[in-house]
């Protein structure tokens, strides 16, 4: 039986190229930018990479999970104009959760297969740290005696209501129902770890990150907007989060529940940062003779029980796979975001995934975990993974709060 969910084939559609901010650690040096100016910032680096013309851009599509300042509603509108986007070409806010970054893609595609545009910008940005402390509950006043009901915006998000279960606790399911024990969820961690020490050590991560400066964004006619990095910080340019972590210091971390796996060790971590791609249609790549990264090739969207929604990426990625008419054994590479150390080691085991060919380059656990621009982050990892060891395809892919999973297959030009 064919396995049920959103599948889209993508026809003569292409990824020129893609950039990020470094990811840096929850209130780090990038702690009091706006998810905005981020957002703007990559939008900026990525048409002066690819040599798009901001005029060609048709379509802008950002995405943004949690609100980092009171103009959040107005993000994708500004990162267009702020990137130099005509103002004629409208802009749109895409969200599904940890899966919003992938969705820019998809629906970039879908834009540009219909004709609306022949090029499109996508922007996925997150300040972790500026998630708000807000109150739902004191619209009308505060009454006498009540509790003043202000909570932790981030820390309250991670709980699914419907489930009655954490991000965590989902994870902990998914490793009592695949018997994962501490020792190999640590073990993955360290394998993380180190593949992303390595990666910057050999300049791998340092081709995709434009270092984050103080500097302004101008608008003929509007406030200028910009960047100031706090103290005498000049530049931000390579990830924070990354270290040499031993599964033996790993292991004398508590777990978040008692008798459970995850810790803060072999979670993804808490960061900031933005992403952006531009995509094409294939008559504008050959008309400017570019050469792009990738060819996008499909996409898969699929739900899961919310209570192991952990577990998204693999039927998302067999649902790709059976419609694209592939197996896994053709995909050279795989970007899986590393929600939770259990979440990953479980997808990898219901794939029966060589490890040799998951996350290479480490992953959220050491790299941290931007929620809108994750997928963006991910799906230009593998395309430039494979580009340089001369394989075919790739697959990027991650689970989704709620219970939802999706994976994008992308295709070496080369």
């Amino acid at each position: 039986m064919m396995p049920r969910g959103l599948f889209s084939a993508f026809d003569d559609i292409w990824i020129l190229d893609g950039v990020r901010t470094p990811f840096v650690d929850y209130c780090g040096a990038l702690g009091e930018l706006s998810p905005t100016d981020l957002g703007i910032k990559v939008a900026r680096a990525i048409l002066e990479r690819t040599g798009v013309p901001a005029s060609d851009i048709g379509s802008v599509i950002a995405g943004n999970m949690a609100p980092g300042d009171f103009d959040q509603f107005f993000l994708p509108r500004h990162v267009a104009l702020y990137a130099g986007v005509p103002m004629e070409v409208p802009a749109l806010m895409v969200q599904r959760i940890c899966g919003t970054g992938f969705e820019l893609f998809r629906t970039a595609a879908d834009h540009l297969a219909a004709g609306y545009a022949d090029a499109a910008l996508v922007v996925g940005t997150e300040s972790m740290t500026r998630n708000p402390i807000a109150s739902f509950a004191h619209r009308t006043g505060f009454k006498l005696g009540a509790p003043v009901d202000f909570r932790d915006y981030m820390w309250e998000a991670l709980n699914d209501p419907a489930a009655k279960v954490s991000m965590i606790g989902t994870a902990e399911n998914l490793a009592r129902r695949y018997g994962i024990g501490r020792t190999e969820v640590d073990q993955f961690a360290e394998r993380s770890f180190a593949g992303a020490v390595a990666a910057q050590a050999d300049g791998f991560l340092g081709g995709e990150i434009v270092p984050v400066i103080s500097e302004h964004f101008t608008l003929d006619g509007y406030e200028t907007r910009g960047i100031r990095l706090p103290g005498k910080i000049g530049s931000v340019d390579k990830d924070t989060h990354p270290r040499l972590s031993p599964a033996d210091v790993l292991a004398k971390l508590r777990t978040v529940f008692p008798g459970g796996v995850q810790t803060g060790g072999n979670s993804s971590a808490l960061v900031d940062g933005a992403a952006a791609a531009v995509v094409a249609r294939g008559a504008y790549v050959r008309g400017r003779e570019a050469k792009p990264l990738a060819r996008l090739l499909a996409g898969a969207v699929v739900g899961v029980p919310p209570e192991i929604m952990g577990i998204g990426p693999a039927p998302a990625i067999r649902l790709l796979l059976s419609r694209a008419g592939l197996s896994l054994d053709d995909i050279g590479r795989f970007e899986i975001n590393e929600a939770q150390g259990a979440q990953i080691v479980a997808v990898e085991r219901e794939l029966g995934l060589d490890r040799e060919r998951l996350n290479p380059n480490g992953g959220a656990i050491a790299l941290g975990h931007p929620l809108a621009a994750t997928g963006v982050r991910l799906t230009i990892t593998v395309a430039r993974e494979i580009a340089r060891r001369g394989l075919r395809y790739g697959i990027a892919s991650a689970c989704i709060g709620g219970g939802q999973g999706i994976a994008l297959l992308v295709e070496n030009p080369q």
